[in-house]
């Protein structure tokens, strides 16, 4: 199900928006040279207005000061998140918890020790596999959970995809805005019934076959050797009257 978005303070507001811009500005040189002009052209700018209309433009000036910054930083940020994230393992799945709306995802449904991993993801379009690993091998296991999950969602349209940089495959630039771009061929009520069974499936244990009647017998029966270990009880005989 999808989890309750959790309200953040002001403060904790604040201090997410810090931590961004010195996330971006360690690994975009281009950052501050922007986010400087994005300061510069709007105060230039208002001051001209000031002085030519009055005062009532100061309060204009400044919220196109922040609003020029954070558009700067929101673009900058995201193309440094997306250099940080390729060719990471996982990072697609994390990508798409951040991502906005309803998106049930599901990280390393299925993986191996090699670090290949298929992630499932339920939304609107239906439901979704996205690979990550060597293409060869997460070729099969994209298969694999393919056949797994067609006998449980019914006529919930089925994509996937194979996330990297390689023919045939989506960069993880794309990833969000292929998303996006599916067409919305489920209801929310047809959403929670899919998740529903979707996590029962998941949850489910292996099945194990059923003894046969002569693995039971055997299992009952002691064998031969615990049989002759056994101390045998004393044989009571009946004890014979004396007649005297």
């Amino acid at each position: 199900m999808a989890k309750p978005e959790e309200k953040v303070s002001f403060g904790q507001r604040l201090k997410q928006i810090g931590m961004v811009f010195s996330f971006t500005a360690k690994r975009d040189k281009w950052f501050v040279p922007l986010v400087a002009g994005a300061v510069l052209i709007p105060i230039a700018l208002t001051f001209v207005a000031v002085v030519s209309w009055g005062w009532l433009w100061l309060p204009v000036g400044i919220l196109l000061t922040l609003l020029a910054v954070l558009i700067v930083l929101n673009l900058r940020s995201n193309a440094a998140m997306m250099n940080a994230a390729e060719g990471q393992p996982g990072a697609a799945a994390q990508l798409l918890e951040n991502m906005r709306g309803d998106w049930r995802v599901t990280p390393a449904l299925s993986s191996t020790t090699q670090m290949d991993m298929v992630h499932l993801v339920i939304g609107r379009p239906g439901v979704i596999l996205l690979a990550e690993g060597n293409p060869q091998r997460v070729r099969s296991l994209l298969g694999q959970e393919k056949r797994r999950l067609a006998k449980v969602i019914g006529n919930a349209p089925l994509y996937d995809y194979v996330v990297g940089q390689g023919e045939d495959e989506l960069s993880i630039r794309k990833l969000r805005m292929t998303l996006m771009r599916l067409p919305r061929n489920l209801s929310g009520k047809d959403v929670n019934a899919l998740d529903k069974r979707l996590t029962a499936l998941s949850a489910r244990p292996a099945c194990r076959r059923a003894p046969s009647r002569r693995t039971c017998a055997l299992r009952r029966a002691p064998s031969a050797r615990c049989a002759a270990a056994e101390p045998r009880p004393p044989d009571r005989q009946p004890r014979q009257q004396q007649h005297r």
